[in-house]
């Protein structure tokens, strides 16, 4: 069984989904419905996408500090921009997936410390956010709000969207060329440039991406808050990374895991509707979130090292 866990990483995860889910049901058992389970995870849908986006930069051995704010401030050009103008609301946006390509080929170019790069960039994004939304206001546009509120017939729309970003993901990162090379790059880059892979590209793609997922955190969070605000996203700086490495993936060599990233983010949402069902203070459900993730970690940790010593 340990070395069950030990080798596939998506174990852990799936499992500690369930257990919550199970105990969930347990305290609410009216939650055991459509509407219920829909309740639950009405924000995973933002941020499942964010986690993806953070595990874009993990993957290369970097990590992202500016993602939460980055997403608050889609956020401010969705329900401005895009709602008000929509074409420059896209061209803003398209603008802000190469700002962020430009910052990793920028990172990769000159050797500098993402940790370093994305926090200064986190006060940029911020800035900007609040030059474009100083109070919170704004309005979705129609069509993103009829995308999220749509509702399929067996599941909610936040487990279909959820499932669809796991799949999509996988094959993009896991089954595809492009994807094993950028994983390559976070696993071995003397390799891939040896292969003839230009190093400075493959960064800045994997930015890109990360970048493009951000943005579509961003308008989905508009879609179901149907406002905006410059702080409204700042916690998913913490909980992408949180989802990531919940998941299965690894701050360095490349190990990620797309589906497991998508369970971890929506593990996370649980774990807020399951203590919030504990009638547990706002104040205090922050640091009840960290200890279930700490938790997890140390029996992920447990699994690898007793796999280790009886290999």
């Amino acid at each position: 069984m340990i070395r069950l866990f030990a080798r596939h990483r998506i174990l852990l995860p799936v499992l500690s989904l369930v257990v919550l889910l199970a105990a969930t049901f347990y305290l609410q058992p009216r939650a055991m419905s459509y509407f219920g389970v829909n309740l639950l995870f009405n924000l995973a849908v933002p941020i499942a996408l964010a986690t993806i986006a953070q595990m874009m930069i993990i993957m290369v051995n970097d990590i992202d500090l500016s993602l939460g704010a980055f997403v608050s401030l889609v956020a401010c050009v969705t329900a401005t921009f895009l709602h008000d103008t929509p074409m420059l609301g896209v061209l803003v946006l398209a603008a802000l997936v190469v700002a962020y390509a430009g910052m990793g080929a920028l990172i990769h170019r000159f050797e500098l410390p993402a940790i370093v790069v994305t926090l200064g960039m986190s006060f940029v994004w911020g800035g900007l956010a609040l030059f474009i939304l100083p109070s919170p206001g704004g309005a979705a546009p129609g069509w993103l709000r009829a995308i999220m509120t749509v509702k399929p017939p067996l599941m909610p729309m936040a487990v279909v969207a959820s499932i669809l970003i796991a799949v999509l993901t996988h094959f993009l990162i896991i089954r595809s060329g492009i994807g094993t090379v950028l994983r390559g790059v976070g696993g071995n880059p003397a390799s891939v440039a040896r292969a003839g892979w230009p190093l400075l590209r493959l960064k800045a793609l994997a930015y890109a991406l990360a970048g493009l997922f951000g943005v579509l955190a961003g308008m989905a969070l508009v879609g179901l808050t149907t406002a905006a605000d410059a702080n409204i996203a700042l916690r998913y700086t913490l909980l992408s990374i949180a989802g990531v490495i919940l998941g299965g993936g690894e701050f360095i060599g490349g190990k990620v895991s797309p589906v497991g990233a998508v369970i971890g983010a929506l593990t996370l949402t649980l774990a807020a509707s399951f203590l919030s069902f504990l009638r547990l203070s706002p104040d205090w459900q922050i640091g009840a979130q960290g200890a279930i993730l700490i938790l997890v970690l140390t029996a992920r940790l447990i699994f690898t090292r007793r796999n280790r010593e009886g290999a």
